[in-house]
């Protein structure tokens, strides 16, 4: 007897399935394109707006031109991008770290230490290794590839919180205003923001929906990246709590990535320790390098009372930039009352208010203060939820408004008019 050599009865032909507009990977692929396209595309046109209104403000100030490269200097406007910050991000990518505490000869001022780049955490120059080497881009190129796919991904991923629960138009909203925050100038370059947020945000969605090994493991990469990360550790720690003790998700995973989320942050932190000979040393060399430490609200308190009534006396003052720090605080303080009055899930009001705690309770360069509020994404859910009755090309217009203003103040102040 022949053997049948056709498909068996029951499992439909390969061929069928692959040409079947119905079967396949191509409805799947369609619904993920119709579900966040407009998210990206909305993002995209709003970040290109923004930044080419810095551009054309930076180009016709020309003065970066005669600044030293680590300054901001160079050949062409978009060199800045990759200035300050930028650079040691560059130098560890290409050389490594050499964690180390060197005294400044003769100093007696707040900054006693020479600058060394243990002081910046590794995720962020090691993704711009790896993508140097794949792709045979420069370091620069490398970074801003990886800043600008990750800031798509985080915008993604705040769509994704503010949708699940305030709708589609909602998440629309928040993808767009994480475009045009005060600090988004920092999203499109050599920094590691859109690098962390991409993995904050992800990991409270994953916290969310209760996914929490995938939390586990992207708090961990998160805090390889910046330590503010440790908002994220104690958010995820005290959302599985609940878990924990109703036995919710079993005992296993939500334990699991409670030990695993902390290991990136304090492995990092040991390790430049353990180099130095000091187990502190991290927190010795951004105090005496960079003079910033936790001072329990005390600068920032100092800043804002100063900037109330005109006065721009303080530690490393930067008028117009401070102004719309002060402005951003505020705004924050504003809306983190509305956000726990909306009953969202604990790992994201956690998390914001402790990312509001370490940064305002740190004495720095205050102008940064909008960029370093940048990750605290759940802000935007309370606006959002107000502009989603906005017929949709109202929305739009509005959003466009705001990234022109934003390639000002949030690219040409905050690059130009202090320390990004």
């Amino acid at each position: 007897m022949t053997p049948t050599t056709g498909p068996s009865v029951g499992s439909p032909d390969i061929s069928v399935r692959l040409l079947d507009p119905e079967r396949g990977p191509g409805p799947r692929v369609r619904r993920v394109a119709g579900q966040y396209g407009p998210v990206l595309a909305l993002y995209g046109v709003l970040k290109l707006v923004g930044f080419c209104v810095f551009m054309y403000l930076l180009d016709s100030d020309g003065g970066f031109r005669t600044r030293d490269p680590r300054f901001g200097g160079g050949a062409h406007a978009w060199d800045v991008l990759a200035s300050w910050d930028g650079r040691w991000y560059q130098q560890i990518a290409a050389h490594g770290y050499h964690p180390a505490l060197v005294p400044v000869p003769g100093a007696t001022g707040l900054i006693t230490l020479e600058g060394n780049s243990a002081a910046f955490f590794p995720l962020y120059p090691a993704a711009i290794r790896l993508v140097s080497a794949c792709t045979g881009l420069g370091l620069y190129g490398a970074g801003m590839l990886v800043s600008v796919a990750a800031s798509f991904v985080a915008a993604v991923g705040v769509y994704a919180v503010t949708a699940r629960f305030g709708g589609r138009r909602a998440g629309l909203a928040a993808a767009g205003l994480w475009a045009v925050w005060p600090g988004s100038g920092m999203e499109w370059s050599a920094y590691s923001e859109s690098l962390y947020v991409a993995l904050a945000v992800w990991a409270c969605y994953a916290v969310v929906c209760r996914r929490w090994l995938t939390a586990g493991i992207l708090t961990f990469a998160a805090g390889l990246n910046r330590p503010t990360a440790l908002a994220l550790v104690v958010a995820l720690a005290v959302a599985a709590l609940p878990a924990l003790r109703h036995r919710q998700d079993g005992l296993a995973r939500p334990l699991t990535a409670v030990l695993i989320a902390p290991l990136g942050l304090v492995g990092y932190l040991l390790w430049v320790g353990d180099r130095m000979g000091d187990l502190g040393g991290y927190f010795t060399l951004q105090k005496g390098a960079w003079a910033h430490t936790f001072d329990y609200g005390e600068h920032t308190l100092d800043v804002l009372t100063s900037v109330a009534v005109g006065h721009f006396d303080y530690l490393s003052a930067f008028p117009l930039e401070d102004s719309i720090g002060v402005a951003v605080v505020l705004l924050g303080l504003l809306l983190i009352p509305l956000l726990i009055h909306l009953r969202l899930p604990a790992v994201l009001t956690i998390y914001t208010v402790l990312t509001f705690t370490l940064i305002l309770g740190s004495q720095q360069i205050f102008g940064n203060v909008s960029r370093y509020l940048l990750p605290a994404f759940p802000l935007f859910i309370p606006v959002a939820l107000q502009l989603r009755g906005l017929r949709l090309p109202l929305l739009c217009t509005l959003l466009g408004i705001a990234a022109v203003a934003s390639g000002s103040y949030a690219g040409y102040v905050l690059f130009e008019a202090g320390v990004p």
